[in-house]
């Protein structure tokens, strides 16, 4: 817990405005400020330091009018499903605060998934700019969102819907060479970067991976006991893992940026990805899902974070070191994001991105709740 706090006064203390989070420019509705702000709002929940509380809530206050309405680029017209995820932190804002525009917003981004363009089976497009697609991704940007719209709100669909989204990509990107997901899947196969038989993209990058695995833990949490569907979303979570578990690097206990090419030459052992599965792993070990065999790991990797990635500064702020920036599958410049091994590992590494410093905060609240039950 000492290590999630200490990431999180560091993170406020180089970004004191959640809005510039992830070096952007100008206020902006995005993925990694409510990454970030999420896991705040679980270490208030925690903790109840009330300037963990304070960072989320400032957020959404210079995001979303008085109105209800989202700022910050936010279009419902976009069908992004990466616009969705900020949405999580609004239940326990709306929660506390009775304020009738987190509604508002959360109903917005409710209609947007209600109307979202879909493949034939059912399955969420990434974005309307990326027809036919589905990434692992996009799966925890909006499906926990979802589950928990319709837990709160008592809109049965919408569980029934992120269930849906998690069957359809296991099937669509499950790898039965290593048991891992292949980063995207392309109905129509029109793809420069999809395989023409499968429609599959070609690698396993650990951060999508990532993603897909703290979805899957995510959207249970919404799932009621007695839903028809929930034994098989366990079971999905416990075959994703099983291979996951395997593909952890022995020595240093963490994982791979392309994790169906280990120990490749160029390829490296990557933060955001490690501290996805390390999250993940504690979730589902203390809600039952799987054996004590995923403590065992979740611990390893966790130390292994802190020994591989975590950086002490000269300000008593830490840092956490060997994100990948980015990464993608086609886009404007369709060339440049093929889904190679080569192109995975040539994205730019960098410090401090949101996307460890959030699943590394939340990673530490789970193990000090595991510490807690003994």
């Amino acid at each position: 817990m000492e290590w999630s706090k200490k990431m999180a006064d560091s993170d406020q203390k180089r970004t004191p405005n959640p809005v510039f989070l992830d070096g952007v420019k100008f206020p902006k509705w995005n993925y990694t400020n409510g990454l970030v702000t999420l896991a705040n709002q679980k270490l208030y929940d925690y903790t109840k330091g009330q300037k963990y509380w304070d960072y989320s809530l400032a957020y959404v206050e210079q995001l979303i009018d008085k109105e209800g309405k989202i700022l910050g680029g936010y279009e419902l017209e976009k069908y992004s499903l990466d616009l969705i995820n900020s949405g999580k932190i609004l239940f326990e804002i709306y929660k506390k605060t009775d304020d009738k525009r987190y509604k508002i917003a959360m109903d917005v981004l409710h209609k947007q998934l209600e109307t979202h363009p879909r493949n034939s089976d059912g399955g969420y497009w990434h974005k309307k700019s990326y027809p036919w697609q589905m990434w692992l991704d996009g799966v925890y940007m909006a499906d926990p969102f979802s589950a928990e719209y319709g837990a709160v709100f008592n809109a049965p669909k919408a569980i029934d819907d992120a269930i849906l989204q998690a069957e359809l990509i296991q099937k669509h990107t499950f790898d039965s060479k290593t048991g891992l997901n292949f980063h995207g899947y392309d109905e129509k196969r029109e793809q420069f970067w999809a395989n023409k038989q499968t429609g599959q993209s070609s690698h396993v990058w650990g951060r999508a991976q990532g993603w897909y695995c703290m979805a899957l833990v995510d959207i249970l949490d919404f799932v009621p006991k007695n839903h028809p569907k929930r034994k098989e979303l366990i079971q999905i979570v416990q075959k994703v893992f099983t291979a996951v578990l395997k593909a952890q690097e022995k020595d240093s206990g963490v994982w791979w940026q392309v994790m169906d090419l280990p120990g490749r030459k160029g390829n490296y052992l990557e933060s955001t990805c490690s501290t996805m599965f390390v999250y993940s792993f504690a979730k589902a070990y203390r809600n039952g899902y799987v054996s004590k065999a995923y403590l065992k790991s979740a611990k390893k990797g966790f130390n292994g974070i802190l020994k591989q990635f975590i950086k002490e500064n000269p300000d008593n702020t830490i840092s956490i070191t060997k994100c990948c920036a980015v990464a993608g599958l086609g886009g404007k410049n369709p060339q440049d994001r093929d889904g190679s091994f080569e192109y995975y590992i040539s994205e730019p590494i960098r410090n401090d991105d949101a996307k460890a410093v959030g699943p590394f905060i939340m990673a530490g609240i789970e193990l000090q709740r595991i510490l807690d039950k003994k």
